[in-house]
């Protein structure tokens, strides 16, 4: 049998109201259709049933969650096992905690083949008997968890153009899968530690369904849905982990911020002639004057990448904490792994690793992969715009995000408040020397006088 274990629990779990759950902005049929009916083909995950626990090695436990996809669309979808008109389904891992949702695992694609026509996600017009290489509108087809983490079955994400939903099948020049966890959803043990991390950590598994003929129809936006799952008591082979809640439909895993914050953004951001990344901005009043200010940037099917993110810093503001957080790719990925650079300079927060002609296997943020940054300023928050850096054609998009307001008033070195302590502040000094008080009497003993001057002199800069 296809999917190896209960098919009423991969069905009927998590999978009621299928259609309410979607967002407005991932609604089937987004961008007309196709031969043969007014939507076309449109493929989504409708639920999200379990994760399968393979076991560990090196403090990584690797995993696979079962996928339950529908076809929301009024055409037959092609599931040919034979060529490349056939689902791949990448699967990723995500953590919340202390006001951060970041990616913590990822897998390679698993490759469908043939496709069961099941109700269980809406009514369903079967495409034929059996399991047939093709899915009829409304049509449900299961995937068990044990099933997506078959290694022999799963295909590179770097070998796939998410623009297009088209890749290299069968997939070229594999290395070896490494036994437990290799290629599947790598997840260390210490990112699912409660110890580390707090009892009110909340984790997130998403699923997406790449798909050339959805692509073709319009409809790539709604193909990745995420669900919740619970820590389980940790063994030998690693933390259980278990589904639980809704299916949030349509949606990818950046989006279980907004369950977690009242004041996170998230912006859809479509690069020319390519894909959209999502970029999440949110920022945390941490009590002592002080603002965390949090941003991601997930990238949905984006084939041109990201390489740098950078948000406007005003004169004044003291910037401190800068960090970065990335996942890395595995299992022989040639990717780079490093982290990302960070500058303070030149009025911005910037992060950035390699241009694509510089280096063409540099770590971008490729498709269906998330990258956090995160810095701490001591102004407050307001609407701004940060630009993302464009990885293959070096252009810059921009995106609303929330960014520090200007600073220096708050600086009593700063006489004439333009930012900075410096040459035209000592001239004002100066002109204020033997002043009873006021402006210049930074030590308050009541004249502005050489102690005054010394503690200028200490502020320079």
């Amino acid at each position: 049998m296809k999917i190896g274990i209960s098919l009423t629990a991969v069905l009927f779990a998590g999978s009621a109201a299928l259609l309410g759950q979607m967002s407005a902005d991932a609604m089937p049929g987004g961008k007309g259709g196709s031969a043969g009916g007014g939507i076309g083909a449109d493929v989504a995950v409708c639920t999200i049933p379990d994760i399968y626990r393979w076991g560990n090695s090196n403090g990584i436990t690797g995993y696979s969650a079962g996928t339950t996809s529908v076809n929301l669309g009024d055409v037959n979808l092609l599931w040919d096992a034979d060529s490349d008109d056939h689902p791949r389904i990448p699967q990723n891992a995500f953590r919340y905690a202390s006001g951060r949702l970041v990616q913590i695992g990822q897998s390679w694609c698993k490759d469908g083949f043939c496709a069961l026509q099941l109700n269980g996600c809406g009514p369903c017009q079967p495409a034929g008997a059996g399991c047939p290489e093709i899915l009829g509108p409304g049509c449900a087809d299961p995937y068990s968890s044990s099933l997506n983490g078959s290694q022999g079955g799963l295909a590179p994400r770097y070998q796939c153009d998410p623009v297009s939903g088209h890749f290299t099948y069968p997939p070229q020049n594999l290395p070896a899968a490494a036994a437990t966890i290799g290629r599947r959803m790598q997840v260390r043990i210490y990112d699912l530690n409660s110890v580390v991390w707090g009892d009110d950590a909340t984790y997130y598994v998403d699923a997406m369904y790449l798909h050339n003929q959805d692509t073709a129809s319009g409809n790539q936006m709604n193909n990745a849905s995420y669900r919740e799952f619970s820590v389980g008591n940790i063994t030998s082979s690693g933390y259980p982990l278990n589904t639980f809640g809704p299916t949030s439909i349509g949606k990818p895993g950046i989006y279980a911020w907004e369950e977690n914050s009242d004041t996170v953004t998230i912006e859809p951001v479509d690069f020319p002639n390519d894909g959209r990344v999502h970029v999440a901005s949110d920022v945390i009043d941490q009590g002592d004057g002080t603002f965390r200010y949090e941003y991601a940037i997930y990238n949905y099917n984006s084939d041109d990448a990201v390489n740098g993110f950078s948000v406007p810093i005003p004169a004044g503001v003291s910037v401190s904490d800068v960090g970065f957080h990335d996942t890395n790719s595995h299992s022989g990925d040639p990717n780079a792994t490093n982290s990302w650079i960070t500058s303070t300079n030149g009025g911005a927060v910037s992060w950035y690793t390699s241009e694509f002609v510089q280096d063409p296997l540099a770590n971008s943020i490729r498709w269906g992969t998330q990258y956090n940054m995160w810095f701490v300023a001591d102004t407050a928050p307001e609407s701004g715009v940060g630009e993302i850096e464009i990885y293959k054609t070096d252009d810059v998009a921009t995106t609303n995000v929330f960014v520090p307001t200007a600073g220096g008033g708050d600086n009593p070195y700063d006489l004439n408040g333009d930012g900075v302590v410096n040459g035209a502040d000592i001239g004002l000094f100066l002109a204020l020397w033997g002043d009873l008080g006021g402006p210049g009497d930074f030590n308050g003993d009541g004249i502005v006088n050489g102690a005054d001057f010394g503690a200028l002199l200490a502020a320079f800069g």
